[in-house]
């Protein structure tokens, strides 16, 4: 999926923002996303997760707050912080009231955006859409998961690897331990299985 100003102005007429789409911000998300830091952060995978959002839609309440909290979920991303999420959070909830959304619909984007955070357990269906599309690199070919690990290595290049494989194996052990590592049905059924089998590789690779 293309980042066009045609879909950004889409966006805004599902969201019912009065005026013209502000094409100025979609110009500083796409700045954002370039930004050196990143390696798998990026614009690749804004537009993977658009694109999820999109298929997904039927699966959504309001899928328009899910597109917008996935322009944002990563807008603010420097791997030596550890308020990324919390940033990208309020940026996409004065976003959206700079354009004319309503506190009730920017409250909805910003829990959304927060949700990425610590990737736990929510009742909330569009939050679950949320979270299974952004995880839903865990469950590609083993090429596009081998690329993707050595990505977001990439972005923490500073970590010691001593350091580096105590803690992604922490993260890897806490995403295998879950009953299902997707939320919503489509999701699982389409990658569990790989995601769980990817995982279990990247385990091994970090000695267990």
């Amino acid at each position: 999926m293309s980042l066009a100003l045609a879909d950004w102005q889409r966006l805004w007429r599902d969201l019912a923002l009065p005026g013209p789409a502000n094409g100025g911000l979609m110009n500083q998300l796409m700045k954002a996303h370039g930004e050196p830091q990143r390696r798998y952060h990026t614009l690749v995978h804004l537009r993977e997760c658009l694109a999820h959002a999109e298929a997904a839609a039927p699966l959504a309440r309001r899928p328009a707050e899910v597109q917008w909290a996935l322009w944002f979920h990563d807008a603010v991303y420097d791997p030596v912080r550890t308020d990324n999420e919390q940033r990208s959070a309020d940026w996409a909830r004065a976003a959206l009231l700079q354009g004319g959304g309503n506190a009730e619909a920017a409250a909805r984007v910003h829990a959304l955006v927060l949700a990425t955070a610590g990737h736990g357990d929510s009742d909330d269906p569009d939050t679950q859409l949320l979270l299974d599309i952004d995880l839903a690199i865990l469950g590609t070919p083993y090429a596009r998961f081998d690329a993707y690990e050595r990505e977001v290595r990439a972005e923490y290049a500073h970590v010691d690897e001593a350091a580096w494989r105590a803690g992604r194996g922490q993260w890897v052990r806490g995403m295998l331990a879950r009953p299902a590592i997707f939320r919503t049905g489509p999701y699982r059924d389409s990658f569990e299985a790989r995601a769980r089998e990817n995982l279990q590789r990247s385990l091994q690779a970090l000695g267990g």
